[in-house]
């Protein structure tokens, strides 16, 4: 397990966009916005700090929404990670930045701001909403003029794919500090969810090929690989190869679910992921998040479950993203629908 113990943390609903593929609203719009107050914010940041004492990990906060900036204590928010000596992350929205409130930002611990391009300026504001696209960039160069690291995420689909090389052109233009994309979980959202596994595999070797070209230039834009099935690509390709030291039964990376990461919500839910829609395990404003963790998690840490991946060699480094999986197939343990090894591969002879 990873010395560090990653919480996302909304503290807030409200937000200036409804994004296409938004957990919070694109399955209902009408939902009502939710906040937690700071007192509640209090009580939730010293129970992820007990947390931590109590298993001997560093926490590491990724602040969000909705965009947490528009919650009306967000400043006090960070005065209570600036008095205990803790970095965060913002994954937010552009429209309330500049260059005083990046500096604040950073005074305050803010070590990463996290942006979305969703695709090249027409898709991107079809997704979010007009103007996104330009006001994203602008926030990039106030980010990294404070000294804030900028990542850009981009969530891929069908309907989006192609257009994920184009991005990468962008971002680098922008001298992006990070940049990673996900795939979309299907959610009752506007997006076409009917990426095959072949596709997929291409866009791959496509990013891949663009990542190594802008290397070779000596660009300083990291190419962050946060999508599990990276570790199968660069399997096939040589570029990962098993240890041959790796004990039987342990887990060396892939899916954070269960091991290194936790949500929680507005409304106080604990959430195992975000994006696995009912992986509640218990709410913040009553549980000790210590006795959660070993009482409600284990669901989540069965890996002989997984109907595919459990047969798969890679088991302890991948396992592809269960989120997708639960989206599409209905089961946090079915196969991920985007993994293109197939019944006769050899890396399913058994682990």
């Amino acid at each position: 397990m990873s010395n560090y113990f990653s919480f996302q943390w909304h503290i807030t609903d409200e937000c200036d966009q409804r994004c296409k593929h938004c957990y919070i609203f694109s399955a209902d719009n009408k939902k009502p916005l939710e906040s937690m107050d700071y007192n509640q914010i209090e009580d939730t940041f010293y129970n992820c700090i007990d947390f931590c004492d109590v298993y001997n990990r560093k926490p590491y906060f990724y602040l969000t929404g909705g965009d947490p900036i528009l919650h009306k204590d967000f400043w006090k928010v960070l005065e209570l990670f600036h008095k205990n000596n803790i970095e965060f992350t913002i994954m937010g929205n552009p429209f309330h930045l500049n260059d005083q409130v990046c500096r604040e930002l950073k005074w305050y611990g803010c070590d990463k701001y996290q942006l979305s391009i969703d695709g090249l300026k027409k898709t991107h504001d079809w997704f979010r909403k007009e103007g996104s696209y330009d006001a994203t960039f602008e926030a990039i160069k106030s980010i990294k003029k404070a000294g804030i690291k900028s990542i850009v995420m981009t969530t891929v689909s069908k309907t989006n794919m192609m257009e994920v090389t184009g991005i990468i052109d962008e971002v680098v233009k922008a001298e992006v500090d990070i940049f990673a994309f996900a795939r979309y979980v299907p959610s009752g959202g506007d997006l076409d969810s009917s990426m095959t596994a072949t596709e997929y595999r291409e866009l791959l070797e496509r990013c891949d090929k663009k990542f190594k070209e802008y290397e070779r230039q000596g660009v300083k834009t990291y190419f962050n690989k946060k999508d599990h099935l990276w570790t199968l690509y660069e399997y096939e390709i040589g570029e990962f190869k098993i240890p041959k030291d790796i004990e039987k039964d342990m887990i060396y990376s892939g899916c954070n679910c269960g091991n290194c990461h936790i949500t929680i919500l507005p409304n106080g839910d604990i959430y195992a992921c975000r994006r696995v829609s009912d992986s509640k395990v218990g709410s913040i404003f009553t549980d000790r998040l210590a006795d959660v963790w070993i009482t409600k998690m284990e669901e989540y840490r069965e890996y002989d479950k997984f109907n595919k991946c459990s047969k798969c060699k890679l088991l302890a480094f991948c396992r592809g993203c269960p989120a997708v999986a639960k989206g599409t197939n209905g089961s946090f343990y079915s196969a991920d629908p985007q993994c293109w090894v197939n019944e006769n591969s050899k890396l399913l002879s058994g682990v």
